[in-house]
């Protein structure tokens, strides 16, 4: 993996072999997962995980605000896991990371790869190498000529990363892996598409996380992905109406949206139009979709995010796409260790998406 300027010890996009835990977080909490391997080849038993929330603003844009009460929940967090892993895995947001896939002749030394690597970056990175963590992975021969390499290069500027891992270092925790979301998220889902009829091979299916503030669209096929698109709506939508609705405060509006004991005009006033809106956006994601690629259909459709658990919100989802549709829990056919609650590690599942792909990089070979 090519490093520049790095002074911390660290494999952006990389794998790693330590035990680790993942660590995801978002504009609205901090989110671990551990996991174990069992006997049994690509088989996992989930050994912990907490949710921490964050205070308001701490995280704004995927950019830390508030780096002090972002280490104090991420060590709140790891100490509710009860683990002594220290090592973790972080993610990036994705408009925090630029990417690009570029050919390269196949059989360079790595010495030469590299060097070849930082010559191209050069030419689809806006800023001096100097003021970047850049990285790339080579993906495997190209799809249309095997004398060249096709490689995955990455790139975030310094302060995003270094942000993220002083917070963890404060913590007490040591970050040995950087990722990006969308790559976490992919990752993970590959143990929800072993629960799609036949493992949905040749199939579209929408991987939708509505998280805080922002919906990422992923439709991916046989595992790639082939659309992205992000769209300005979250559950932080449905916190402010509760507060404009019933007069409490973000904290209150918070908590009440999570535990419930609101009134009982929420649903038909308040939690029914956000539903609503929200279902209006996928279809609308859908759409573009269809209008800017080869694909004239969606397989299934997958709602992860800490909104997809919202009452009622697949089955509105399946009526209006006419599109087969689940809540994600890349858990289902993991072995719960004794300390995990089922039905609550249910509840939780679809918000830890990104937490689960980054826990399972403890096991990637590459």
């Amino acid at each position: 993996m090519l490093k520049v300027n790095f002074d911390i010890p660290l494999d952006f996009l990389s794998a790693s072999a330590p035990p680790l835990i993942g660590v995801d977080i978002s504009s609205s909490s901090v989110k671990m997962v551990e996991l174990s391997q069992s006997s049994k080849k690509d088989s996992y038993i989930v050994e912990r995980y907490a949710i921490e929330l964050l205070p308001k603003d701490a995280i704004t844009d995927g950019n830390i605000n508030n780096l002090d009460a972002v280490s104090e929940t991420m060590q709140r967090a790891w100490k509710r896991m009860g683990t002594r892993i220290k090592n973790i895995s972080l993610a990036l947001p994705a408009a925090a990371v630029i990417t690009k896939k570029i050919l390269l002749p196949a059989g360079m030394r790595e010495e030469d790869l590299e060097s070849q690597v930082e010559s191209e970056a050069n030419q689809y990175i806006p800023f001096a190498l100097e003021e970047v963590n850049l990285d790339f992975q080579v993906i495997g021969p190209a799809p249309d000529n095997p004398e060249e390499l096709e490689v995955l290069l990455a790139a975030s500027r310094k302060a995003n990363v270094e942000d993220r891992v002083a917070a963890a270092q404060l913590s007490g925790l040591k970050t040995v892996v950087v990722d990006v979301e969308p790559y976490s998220s992919e990752i993970a889902f590959e143990q929800i598409r072993n629960q799609l009829p036949e493992g949905a091979v040749d199939k579209c299916v929408a991987l939708i996380d509505i998280g805080a503030s922002v919906m990422n669209v992923n439709v991916l096929r046989n595992g790639q992905s082939v659309y992205s698109r992000d769209q300005q709506v979250g559950g932080n939508q449905l916190t402010e109406q509760i507060q404009s609705a019933f007069g409490l405060s973000a904290e209150e509006a918070e908590s009440a949206k999570r535990s419930g004991g609101l009134p009982d005009n929420y649903e038909s006033d308040v939690l029914s139009p956000f539903r609503e809106n929200v279902v209006t956006e996928i279809a609308r994601a859908l759409q573009f979709f269809f209008t800017s690629t080869q694909y004239h259909e969606v397989d299934y459709v997958v709602l992860a995010g800490g909104c997809a658990a919202l009452p009622g919100l697949d089955d509105a989802v399946a009526t209006r796409t006419q599109v087969s549709t689940m809540v994600a829990n890349p858990f289902a056919l993991m072995a719960l260790s004794s300390r995990i609650k089922p039905r609550q590690l249910q509840a939780d599942a679809p918000s830890l998406i990104i937490a689960c792909g980054l826990a399972l990089r403890r096991f990637d070979p590459t």
